[in-house]
């Protein structure tokens, strides 16, 4: 299926790695300009040059999104060859903390880096989308928004205000043209994962291969209709429909992606 997007420029941040590598290279293999953000100038070059050596379109856009001048000069940079027509706001952290370790200054910290950065893009790319009548905002949210863990309280926060804001956003972008959507992954099998999962696997009586371990985790941590981890590349291809034209008519949705691990008929 053709998703329309050649020729649509598209900054994913926190695309050096994870999640958002996967995302801007499936983008621009369906024909995007992609832009690569991250903090290392090394791994978002070296994503821009996979993207380039397999026939796509990739520059850079490297800063902190969590700080104003850097945020300001990211978006410099992903416009300075043309408007962005896609934002991805993808970039975020968490420390797995438990409620007692988790001071008011780290919550502040990582509302500032998860919730205020992706406002601080929103703010300065979407206003130029909506003067052209065309424009997609996909936020990368999470299943703890809605079901939230005892740990890691402060991110289980962020992720409902993730979701929170980029409804309100599609309520203020009607009749645009923009549309504002959540991506909502489960238990994703990026390289983090796959370390803390065995670290934690053989004292938790899980085995000590990955072949042993990885089943015996899923239905400890993450128990699912598929009975499995989810692949970058899944979430990547929910984000690629709603920047399609496809999905002129979603608004405030949010995709699910986690093998039945939210059980919500709504």
């Amino acid at each position: 299926m053709n998703l329309n997007l050649t020729g649509k420029r598209a900054l994913i941040t926190g695309s050096s790695s994870g999640l958002g590598e996967a995302t801007a290279k499936l983008l621009a293999a369906e024909g995007a300009v992609i832009v690569v953000h991250g903090q290392n100038e090394e791994r978002a070059e070296n994503v821009a040059r996979e993207i380039r050596e397999a026939g796509g379109s990739a520059t850079t856009a490297v800063g902190d999104l969590a700080d104003d001048d850097g945020a300001r000069q990211v978006a410099a940079r992903a416009t300075a060859d043309g408007p962005v027509d896609i934002l991805v706001n993808n970039a975020g952290f968490y420390r797995h903390l438990s409620w007692a370790e988790a001071s008011p200054e780290e919550w502040r910290d990582t509302y500032n880096v998860n919730v205020v950065s992706g406002v601080r893009m929103i703010q300065r790319l979407v206003p130029a989308m909506r003067e052209r009548g065309w424009g997609r905002v996909v936020t990368i949210g999470g299943g703890l928004a809605s079901q939230p863990m005892n740990t890691h309280p402060q991110y289980n926060a962020t992720l409902a205000a993730r979701h929170n804001l980029a409804v309100s956003l599609a309520r203020e972008l009607k009749g645009t043209g923009v549309t504002s959507n959540v991506v909502s992954p489960g238990a994703i099998l990026v390289e983090a994962t796959k370390e803390l999962v065995t670290e934690i696997g053989p004292g938790r009586g899980w085995g000590h291969t990955w072949e042993e371990i990885q089943p015996n985790a899923v239905k400890a941590l993450i128990p699912n209709d598929q009975e499995r981890f989810g692949e970058p590349d899944e979430i990547a291809a929910a984000v690629a429909y709603l920047c399609s034209t496809y999905a002129q008519y979603v608004s405030g949705a949010t995709i699910r992606v986690d093998g039945g691990l939210i059980r919500s008929a709504f």
